[in-house]
């Protein structure tokens, strides 16, 4: 093959799809392939697998989602010689949670041919790492600075190498670890065959590939196919103060059934994690500072379906393979296009489709053109659904439920004599209403008018933050008091987590959370006390034992035991003279008491400005009729929001 036939070739002119047989891949992988439900394989693995079983080096461009771990993975199974109990492939990933995607991914396809994939990784015990390579294994899946690690201590001895493999190799560029692959190759045989891949091809990366590969091929996929055509994308013009109520609004008329949000920062995920969570949604968040148990559990609670929301950086995210990921939310505009194609890549896997929406400030239209030129797709500017648009939708969706039940009559053949006995008195139309009505309520489905009237309130421009009208408390709810706050790092996430997880209760029952800086309240179903209250017995937040015990009452409010606490005491609320003393204070505005699993939580409901006493200086409070108070950053009567 000459030099110009290995120049980069788009796969928009590839042919018909062929099938895994037409590849030239064995009996045993391809029963492997039918075993875990691959049908027929996607444009990058047509073009890379035929040329990595013909032992030729490898650059292949292509964006998430698009196959890649079974592009290079069959191939080295393949070739693979089981006898030989030592590394003989070396995959490189940028991140743990990839390293485990992969490895897991490799052992499924290698099952037939007992090929053993070990991952080695930061933050996993050297000893576990040390019996896997002692055993013999084939491949090794790991990250940088671990396999340079088993490397100086001669644990990990490439003599019998035969494939190298750089996985999102831009992300490494992007991370810093350059340097560490330099020094494995460096230390690699020679006379290996080597793969490369990474959705974009910086300079960096590219004098890499010169220095330590042999006349790649360069597979590239074309521009117009960087993003996957199942995906509708959509945009909303938000002001960055109302972003988190506009989030809000945008959920609840979606709906999705699992969705990852993306933002900027490590902070920013973790402040929009307790807001969402403040409000009643299912939320884990996933960024660099968590140590590897924590990510072990908040990827389980994710897959499970105990949390229907990530929320997660894009180092953190890089590599996961959700496939029911329905909806992917820009909380933060990426600062490139390639970030934007990654991010949206995570829905849409498949060939199922999804939705990707952004959430742009009036000065960030311009950059979000430029993604829509780069990435030759449109991204659909829409205005934020009304109350109405809300409500129709919850509709549709329990229309939808209803004729999901309707085609299995088994499922609801137990009910009918009731249905009938009550037919006696009313029409079968009433009883179906009223019926809904039931469901409706139960599952926060409705909104009774304050609420209206305080989620138009969020969304007027002219108007100030609405006052939330929410209960004080919740029947059935028992509020527990735990000795554990903001001081110790303490967030919701970790509340629902450890409750969850160790008195075997679903997280969706766990209702409203109110975290100040020495302590935490957290409500219970009253049935399920003795059994969380057993169970904290032995829990350990942030390396300190938890004292969990029955919150004491006391004029009309939940507190704890003891002598109240200082004021301006803690984050979201504190001590605040008048009348009623002790008083959370929101962490943002809430438009109405959200419901997991059946069950309203939400923050508690303020006095109004008219129970308070003023604050020295400050303006005067807003009467019938005045004028609002304050502004989007500011807390009904003038308080500032944090």
């Amino acid at each position: 093959m000459t030099d110009s036939d290995r120049t980069a070739k788009p796969l928009a002119d590839d042919p018909a799809p062929l099938s895994f047989s037409d590849l030239g891949l064995g009996g045993q992988l391809l029963q492997a392939l039918k075993d875990v439900g691959y049908e027929e394989p996607t444009p990058i693995q047509v073009r890379t697998i035929p040329t990595l079983l013909a032992r030729r080096d490898v650059i292949a461009q292509a964006q998430t989602g698009s196959g890649k771990t079974a592009a290079f993975g069959l191939p080295i199974i393949e070739a693979i010689d089981p006898s030989v109990r030592a590394p003989q492939a070396l995959i490189l990933c940028p991140t743990r949670e990839l390293a485990i995607q992969v490895a897991e991914a490799i052992h499924k396809y290698g099952r037939h041919k007992e090929v053993e994939t070990l991952p080695i990784y930061g933050g996993q015990p050297y000893e576990r790492q040390f019996r896997g390579l002692q055993r013999g294994v084939q491949i090794v899946v790991g990250t940088p600075g671990r396999v340079m690690d088993h490397m100086r201590r001669g644990t990990l001895v490439l003599d019998n190498l035969r494939f190298f493999v750089l996985d999102e190799a831009d992300e490494m560029l992007d991370m810093g670890f350059i340097e560490d692959i330099e020094w494995i190759l460096e230390h690699a045989p020679a006379e290996r065959q080597t793969a490369l891949f990474s959705a974009t091809m910086p300079p960096r990366i590219a004098d890499l590939a010169r220095q330590h590969m042999n006349r790649p091929e360069h597979i590239v996929v074309a521009g117009k196919e960087m993003t996957v055509p199942q995906i509708s994308q959509i945009s909303y013009e938000v002001p960055r103060a109302r972003k988190v109520d506009a989030l809000t609004r945008i959920l609840d008329a979606e709906t999705p059934s699992l969705a990852m949000i993306f933002c900027r920062t490590k902070n920013g995920v973790d402040e929009l994690g307790e807001s969402l969570m403040a409000r009643g949604y299912a939320v884990e968040t996933l960024h660099g500072d968590l140590s590897q148990v924590q990510r072990d559990r908040v990827m389980r609670r994710f897959r499970s379906g105990q949390a229907d929301i990530l929320i997660a950086t894009d180092v953190a995210a890089r590599g996961l393979d959700i496939p029911d990921v329905s909806h992917v939310f820009n909380y933060d505009i990426p600062d490139s296009a390639e970030a934007y194609v990654h991010r949206i890549g995570r829905t849409g896997r498949a060939g199922k489709a999804g939705i990707a929406i952004t959430l742009i400030t009036p000065k960030e239209i311009r950059w979000l053109r430029n993604i829509e030129r780069i990435t030759k797709a449109r991204v659909e500017a829409r205005r934020l659904p009304t109350l109405a648009d809300v409500a129709e939708r919850r509709r549709e969706a329990m229309k939808q439920q209803i004729l999901a039940v309707l085609e299995d009559p088994e499922a609801y053949d137990q009910y009918i004599d009731t249905v009938n006995d009550l037919a006696d008195e009313h029409g079968s139309a009433e009883i179906a209403a009223a019926i809904l009505k039931l469901y409706a309520d139960e599952t926060g489905r409705t909104m009774t008018p304050e609420q209206q009237e305080d989620d138009l309130a969020v969304f007027a421009a002219s108007a100030g933050p609405a006052q939330a009208k929410l209960p004080r408390g919740e029947a059935g709810m028992v509020r527990l008091f735990l000795n554990v706050g903001r001081v110790q790092g303490v967030r919701p996430q970790d509340i629902v987590g450890a409750i969850a997880n160790e008195a075997g209760i679903p997280g969706r029952a766990i209702g409203a959370i109110d975290i100040f800086d020495a302590y935490t309240f957290v409500d219970i179903p009253r049935e399920l006390v003795p059994q969380v209250l057993a169970a904290m017995r032995t829990v350990r937040l942030k390396g300190r034992p938890v004292n969990a015990e029955i919150a004491q009452q006391g004029g009309g409010d939940t507190r704890p035991s003891g002598p109240p606490p200082p004021r301006g005491g803690g984050r979201p609320g504190g001590y605040s003279g008048g009348p009623s003393g002790f008083r959370p204070r929101r962490e943002a505005p809430t438009r109405r008491p959200p419901v997991v699993g059946g069950v309203r939580v939400g923050p508690k409901k303020e006095e109004s400005s008219s129970e308070r006493p003023p604050r020295k200086g400050s303006a005067p409070r807003r009467g019938p009729g005045g004028p609002p108070s304050g502004g989007w950053g500011k807390k009904p009567g003038g308080d500032s929001d944090r």
